[in-house]
């Protein structure tokens, strides 16, 4: 596995520019508001197609789907077509399901296309009201454990204690935590992909910079790490913003590179509460031409305070798994599940790099 420091150094930028971020909108968004509040429920086709160029020996291909159900998402039914063998199968630890194929050594252009049906809707958490929310005990516990990528003792515990100081209830230390990332975590384009989620590798060298596996991942894991439960939920943007903010949306048509992970926090009087705090940073960093450092912006000020404890239903969920063990997998473990991925005789396919390993992501939305 590539460093942080390398994956940085030998990225490409993805989303500098709404070319390469895949948007069609013109210009930079003037949006002065951004209140997602929960409404009517959308309904989505999305396709994924694979073709593996050139390949070597036995090939594998696992593509997510989503396996989320909740009051913000309904995972509906997936089919497929394919010139190989085909299941549905799953992670067998966090239910994260994916549909796996499998193509012999002979067959020289596999191929694989997976649509999945799903609903989804906006999210908003009404802070003026408090209703006690029960959650199986075993849950929360499995939300703060640590995983490879998101420990929660040493510089992340001590950054958790240090960000939380003075604060006494769940909701005051997720709020004081949200406020760090924003204040200290910042957008970095050059990153590959949505990033790596190594916060333990981000603490210790001071590069706070990253992604939004990056950059929600430390808010997971400085939850964690003060025993709030916390988890990230990996997904992919499906629509534009209906906000007018370019950077928050997808272009339906072509959605490769609109992989986009969230947050969630479990707070005792409300429940699961969507985060985000990454997309503040994305907003400060990539919606106008010039860096914006502060979030009293007029552009920013609408997004800091919608996401914490909101989201758009432009975005679906795949999973919230981590260390995923892929069925049938000769590589390591992935640190978490957002992208298409093959292994072929080489080893693994580099999922960021679409030219070598040949995808294609689109959207239709059901009316």
């Amino acid at each position: 596995m590539k460093t942080r420091r390398q994956f940085i150094q030998s990225s490409v930028s993805l989303s500098v520019s709404a070319a390469a971020a895949g948007f069609a909108l013109p210009g930079f968004a003037q949006a002065r508001t951004f209140e997602p509040k929960p409404g009517d429920w959308r309904t989505f086709d999305v396709t994924t197609r694979v073709d593996l160029l050139a390949p070597k020996g036995v090939t594998r291909v696992w593509l997510p789907v989503p396996s989320v159900d909740s009051e913000w998402q309904s995972s509906l039914d997936s089919r497929s077509i394919t010139n190989g063998k085909i299941q549905m199968t799953s992670d067998g630890v966090s239910g994260a399901r994916m549909v796996y194929a499998e193509f012999d050594a002979n067959e020289p252009a596999p191929y694989v296309e997976v649509t999945s049906r799903v609903r989804t809707r906006n999210r908003a958490t009404d802070w003026r009201s408090r209703t006690a929310v029960n959650e199986d005990a075993d849950t929360l516990a499995y939300h703060t454990r640590p995983t490879a990528l998101i420990p929660t003792d040493g510089i992340v515990l001590k950054t958790a204690l240090e960000a939380t100081r003075g604060a006494r209830t769940d909701e005051e230390k997720a709020r004081a935590i949200y406020d760090w990332i924003v204040a200290n975590t910042y957008r970095e384009p050059k990153v590959r992909g949505c990033g790596e989620g190594d916060i333990k590798s981000m603490l210790e060298t001071g590069n706070l910079g990253g992604k939004c596996a990056d950059l929600n991942a430390l808010f997971v894991g400085l939850c964690r790490a003060v025993k709030l439960p916390a988890r990230d939920f990996y997904g992919l943007r499906l629509a534009p913003s209906a906000f007018g903010y370019r950077e928050l949306g997808g272009n339906s048509a072509s959605l490769k590179g609109a992989q986009h992970c969230r947050a969630e926090v479990y707070l005792q009087a409300r429940g699961w509460t969507a985060m985000d705090p990454a997309d503040v940073a994305k907003v400060m960093r990539q919606e106008t031409p010039e860096w914006i450092k502060t979030t009293q912006n007029s552009l920013v000020a609408p997004v800091n305070k919608a996401l914490f404890g909101g989201w758009e239903g432009n975005w679906l969920a795949w999973n919230s798994a981590h260390d995923v063990k892929l069925p049938n997998s000769r590589g390591p473990k992935m640190g978490f599940v957002m992208y298409p991925i093959a292994e072929g005789a080489d080893g693994r396919y580099d999922s960021y790099a679409p030219d070598d390993f040949k995808y294609q992501i689109s959207a239709r939305e059901i009316v």
